[in-house]
Parts: structure tokens; C-alpha cells; sequence
């Protein structure tokens, strides 16, 4: 489904030493030289379809500027990254034009951002933030975008009577459930979850990782989901990798990681959640 290779993210000047001068063994992800941050740095990431991968780390890990590197939020410093349901995955998606890349994003991808205002229009209705997302994939008919929204908000147990309301008047969880059902308009075969459970109540958190192992399980989806929380990590993937510094230190089954964690930071990530 996604293959990345070699990807790597660096904010500032950079200096040709920044990735071999920072990184876990040296506990930080600035570069001493040239005062750089290495976001990400080689990273390698495989999906497979229907497959959920987590990435878990601590904050600044670069688990989030991941995502944003697949969504197109952000650029590459370097690396590459193919989709399946783009040029038969023989085409690197980051070297195309910025016109082929919103073709990506409308078409191929969905995501979840932790705070609700960076994924919604708070000033749209929740039918009309799924509207957006239609219109931008050449949905045009008013009747089959309202049908279409209102199977979403269903899908998403959210009642379908407030499909005309705003966003910022619903709760945190609502507005998660609002986003779920605006990335999975086009029915992408890629979804990205970046800490979708964060700043929620436990029981909202429960609410919002049943539904969304409910969708993957009806649609098949691919996913890619990004915490902080080994907890939702064990709930929902299958694989896991974990993430320090800008590197990726340890990956394997999930199950694998959690019971026989072999890196140190693993261990200790593992260790306080208990």
C-alpha cells in the first residue's frame, strides 16, 4: 500500500553532519554544528493493506512530522514514498507537482489531526466540512454530497439531524468523530491518525478507538496511527515502531515490542505505563 524509504526532515540550514552528530546515542536531535533539528531522519516505513501500523514516542520524537510529510502538510529534506493507488506505486509521490500531490490527498488520503481545528472549518457545518472534502474530488451534485454526508455521520455515530450545526459547538469527541467522517469521504485506501485520543476523557478515548477499529475492520482501510499512548497502540496496529529523537529505534509485532522490548527507551516507555 505505502513504502517510504529514507526519509528524513530537517529544519534549519542544515550542515551535511546533522544526522550522523544527533540522534538517541547522543540524546538530542539538534545539531551541535549548525544549531539544525532533525525531525525525522531515515526513516523506512512499509503498509500493507488493510494493515494498521502504529508509530509511538515521546513528544518531539518526529512521530507527527511524519504524518505531516505524508499528508503533504510539510516537505522532505529527502527520502521517498510510493502509493499503491498512484502510478502502480512506481512514481515517487514527494518528486511530483503540487497539482498531482492534491490529487493524493483528495483521492488516495485521509487524516485525523489531534486538535479538531487544524482538520475542520469551525465556521462550516459539519455537512458542509464533508462537502469540502467531496467538492475537492469533484463531487458536485448538492443531493449526493448531503446523501454522502449523512451516510458518513451515521458511520460515525454521530446523529444525522445535526448535520447542519457547527463543529465548535460539539464536544472534543464529537469533533474527532466529525474529522473521522470527513477524512473517510472518498473512501481512501490510506488513513493517518495523528494522536486522535489526546486531551479526551478516558471514556471519550474508549468511544473514539472502538469506532475507528470498527471502520477498519467494515472497510479494510490502511492506517497509520501516530500516540504517544502504548495503551491505544496495543489496541488498534499490528506492527509498531518506535520513534526517539528523529529515529525510528525499534520496530516488530506489536505484541512483540510490548512483551520483549529490546531497545532501552522501548523499555522504558513500556515500564511507565505500567
Amino acid at each position: 500500500m505505502l513504502s517510504v524509504s529514507n526519509l528524513s526532515k530537517i529544519y534549519g540550514s542544515g550542515c551535511g553532519l546533522c544526522l550522523e552528530l544527533t540522534g538517541p546515542g547522543v540524546g538530542s536531535n539538534i545539531c551541535p554544528k549548525c544549531h539544525s533539528i532533525v525531525a525525522c531522519a531515515r526513516i523506512d516505513l512499509d503498509v500493507y493493506p488493510g494493515e494498521i501500523v502504529g508509530i509511538v514516542g515521546e513528544s518531539g520524537s518526529g512521530k507527527s512530522t511524519l504524518i505531516k510529510l505524508l499528508h503533504f502538510d510539510q516537505a522532505p529534506t529527502s527520502g521517498y514514498a510510493y502509493l499503491q493507488g498512484f502510478e502502480d506505486g512506481q512514481v515517487d509521490m514527494f518528486a511530483v507537482s503540487n497539482q498531482k500531490k492534491r490529487w493524493l490527498r483528495n483521492y488516495q488520503l485521509g487524516i485525523v489531526y489531534q486538535n479538531p481545528n487544524a482538520g475542520l472549518n469551525m465556521e462550516f457545518s459539519c455537512g458542509g466540512n464533508i462537502a469540502d472534502k467531496l467538492i475537492a474530488a469533484d463531487w458536485y451534485n448538492y443531493t449526493r454530497i448531503r446523501s454522502r454526508a449523512a451516510e458518513l455521520l451515521q458511520k460515525t455515530e454521530l446523529p444525522v439531524q445535526r448535520m447542519d450545526e457547527l463543529p465548535k459547538r460539539f464536544s472534543g469527541g464529537m469533533q474527532q468523530r466529525v474529522q473521522i467522517a470527513k477524512a473517510l469521504a472518498n473512501n481512501p485506501p490510506l488513513l493517518l491518525l495523528d494522536e486522535v485520543t489526546t486531551g479526551l476523557d478516558v471514556s471519550v478515548q474508549a468511544q473514539v478507538l472502538r469506532l475507528i477499529r470498527q471502520i477498519q475492520s467494515a472497510l479494510q482501510i490502511a492506517m497509520v496511527v501516530v500516540s504517544h499512548d502504548f495503551a491505544v497502540i496495543r489496541m488498534l496496529t499490528e506492527r509498531t515502531l518506535v520513534m526517539r529523537n528523529g529515529r525510528v529505534v525499534e520496530s516488530g509485532l506489536t505484541d512483540q515490542v510490548m512483551e520483549d522490548p529490546h531497545h532501552p527507551y522501548t523499555q522504558l516507555l513500556i515500564n511507565s505505563m505500567l
